[in-house]
């Protein structure tokens, strides 16, 4: 490649980075991502190597196998070309225009107040990577890259039966090296809906926004379980414990900005009269220092903010805040409940992780997930009967299968002897709480064998984001000696 757009371009191994480099420079959030799956087409042309585009938008590039490997199963690397947009609040960046800015920090690569889109801009970058190279020794590769993956697994969803030949896929999403993936969960959007009427704002109050920030968020499968805050969670709790006593009156709330990410911050418009603002301050001063107290081991950057806005000329009617409140507090979130068969491993869990205020009503989004069918619906039970209780609507759409456990898998088999060879110790083999989109390919290639590996990111879907960037040559090591390690066809 012959630009680079940062100092990571000068890391080893120097393709996979280069590459990566690259995939920073070019805006590719969810449902943004056209212009990168264009230059990948584009370069990819150049390369003289056979591209397709199927009617959803994913990007099918077909490599012939090298000298005497012509007899090789077929493999497929897979990726998705979109990343997660989470930034700071005090960062100017807009995901659709703008180029992440990767920088190195000590053992780590992170980018400068945003998500770094190393979920999956790594496992991307590898594929091009093998691509590119004239050097890896493999049989007929297939390389696969789906479209909006972290919105909605639309190019997994879409992906038809007859544009892939291989026999076996791996999957290059998964965000701990040292861990072999062979199942995952399942799980489907839950959208709440309170409809709202409003009133004019009662004489002698005065508008307050109350803000919640500086959690550490981040992916809601991988991190439900580490005990970090969910701000959405945490604001309801204060406002159904105070709002009456203090005679708030609610004219907005908003919280998180994707379903799939915990959320880092809320914010809430309140008016009170104004008799009480010196009581609003001193109970939510002491409700952050409740916080700091509960949350601190994990949560220790905490703040919160009390300000006087502009006054608003409606709140919401009494009756329908009440009951927004009550629901949103009484709303189960987190872990749901362990796997008995894998230790360590959530089996269902659900993540409130986006609230917004219209005119007329209040929308919760929220995201079950599950490695079992009935977890998943045990979950949609619940979250159905805090709305009928409440009076709200509830909307379940977007489910996709888990990708249950193979224990006879040739390619989870040969992985386990090729990482025992280099490093002298088997992998763990794991069940991932989280969706990869080997579940829905199964439905049009149920044949096919697959395995999920990845180096070790920390904190996705979360401006943490980072990389660790001596595991990225561990990935790329094992990537190539597992492609020479593919079997013959029967």
């Amino acid at each position: 490649m012959s630009e680079f757009h940062s100092e990571i371009s000068k890391l080893s191994p120097a393709p996979l980075w280069q590459f990566f480099d690259k995939i920073c420079s070019i805006p590719h959030p969810s449902k943004y991502e056209e212009e990168l799956a264009q230059y990948i087409v584009n370069w990819a042309t150049e390369q003289g190597l056979e591209v397709r585009r199927d009617p959803t938008g994913n990007v099918f590039i077909k490599k012939p196998a090298t000298a005497g490997m012509e007899n090789k199963k077929g493999v497929v690397l897979q990726a998705h070309i979109d990343m997660v947009p989470q930034k700071n609040e005090d960062t100017d960046h807009d995901f659709t225009k703008d180029p992440i800015q990767p920088y190195i920090d000590g053992e780590w690569v992170t980018a400068k107040g945003t998500t770094l889109g190393a979920d999956n801009g790594m496992g991307m970058a590898s594929c091009l990577a093998v691509l590119a190279s004239t050097e890896i020794k493999h049989g007929p590769i297939e390389v696969l890259l789906t479209i909006d993956e972290e919105a909605g697994m639309t190019g997994a969803f879409g992906l038809e039966a007859g544009w892939l030949e291989g026999d076996i896929l791996l999957n290059t999403d998964s965000e701990q090296e040292g861990e072999v993936y062979m199942g995952c969960a399942g799980g489907i959007d839950g959208a709440m809906t309170f409809d709202i009427a409003r009133e004019a704002i009662p004489a002698g109050f005065v508008t307050r926004q109350l803000t919640l920030k500086g959690l550490k968020g981040g992916h809601s499968g991988c991190d439900i379980h580490t005990g970090r805050g969910n701000a959405n969670k945490l604001v309801a709790r204060f406002l159904a414990g105070h709002a009456e006593e203090l005679g708030l009156r609610l004219v907005e709330f908003r919280g998180g900005s994707l379903r799939n990410a915990i959320p880092r911050e809320a914010f809430v418009t309140v008016a009170l009269p104004q008799e009480n603002e010196a009581k609003l301050a001193e109970l939510f001063e002491f409700y952050t220092t409740l916080l700091q107290t509960e949350l601190g081991k994990v949560e220790t950057d905490i703040v919160t903010f009390n300000e006087a806005i502009e006054a608003h000329h409606e709140v919401i009617a009494t009756a329908d805040q009440k009951r927004f409140i009550a629901a949103l507090n009484a709303c189960p979130n987190g872990v749901i409940r362990m796997s008995d068969e894998i230790e360590g491993v959530v089996e269902t869990s659900l993540n409130v992780g986006v609230i917004t205020t219209d005119a007329d009503k209040i929308t919760v989004l929220c995201l079950i997930r599950s490695l079992i069918d009935s977890g998943r619906e045990q979950v949609e039970g619940m979250l159905h009967s805090v709305a009928e209780l409440a009076g709200a609507s509830i909307d379940f759409s977007g489910a996709y299968p888990g990708w249950k456990p193979d224990a006879d898998s040739e390619i989870m088999a040969i992985f386990r002897d090729m990482y025992e060879g280099i490093y002298g110790h088997k992998p763990n083999i794991m069940v991932i709480h989280a969706g990869l989109e080997c579940g829905l390919f199964k439905k049009p290639y149920p044949e096919m064998d697959m395995v999920s590996f990845g180096p070790t990111i920390k904190f996705p879907h979360s401006p943490d984001e980072k990389v660790k960037i001596d595991t990225v040559q561990l990935f790329w090591d094992q990537m190539v000696a597992l492609l020479e390690a593919i079997p013959e066809k029967a």
